[in-house]
């Protein structure tokens, strides 16, 4: 399975669900946004890993962080802590508030969903990215390399990632 199916079926589509209730989507919606968000931070994480020190401050972050709570726990996405650590995360991946942007107001044009609800939904999406890598870090660094070079995403998430990727000049 892969990580964007992992975080898709997480808790039965629960955090799915608390996503799209935390922003105001409905749950197809939140499922849509989802589905062409994660390929895309999925694919700034490989960026970060393959860097210098990459695999060990991601292997750092998930020993030292609770992420795995916002799957165990969908509710837990719905409180600010959970918006402040997502910006964090976010602003390690994609490096700027512009990157961010960029990537709602793309996936926006791809989705029809508002870019003002997607560039809420992306901080949370960030957490309950990591929540699920981080129940799976007792695969350790080949488990978690795995998952993030397992389906990177095709299609408008592709080119969500072309986009980005320009911006931020990788």
């Amino acid at each position: 399975m892969n990580l964007l199916d992992m975080v898709l079926q997480a808790q039965g589509g629960g955090v799915v669900e608390q996503l799209g209730k935390t922003v105001g989507l409905e749950n197809r919606q939140a499922t849509s946004a989802v589905q062409q968000l994660l390929p895309a931070l999925t694919k700034a994480m490989q960026g970060n890993v393959a860097s210098s020190g990459g695999m060990e401050s991601l292997l750092g972050a998930l020993t030292r962080g609770n992420h795995s709570e916002y799957v165990e726990n969908p509710q837990r996405l719905a409180q600010p802590e959970a918006v402040q650590e997502g910006n964090g995360i976010l602003g390690h991946l994609l490096g700027s508030k512009d990157a961010s942007r960029a990537l709602a107001k793309q996936v926006s044009g791809e989705t029809g969903i508002g870019e003002d609800a997607l560039k809420k939904l992306l901080p949370l999406a960030a957490a309950a990215l990591m929540g699920t890598l981080s129940q799976s870090k007792q695969g350790g660094a080949a488990g978690i390399l795995g998952l993030l070079t397992e389906g990177g995403g095709g299609g408008a998430a592709g080119q969500a990632l072309g986009m980005l990727g320009k911006f931020l000049g990788r």
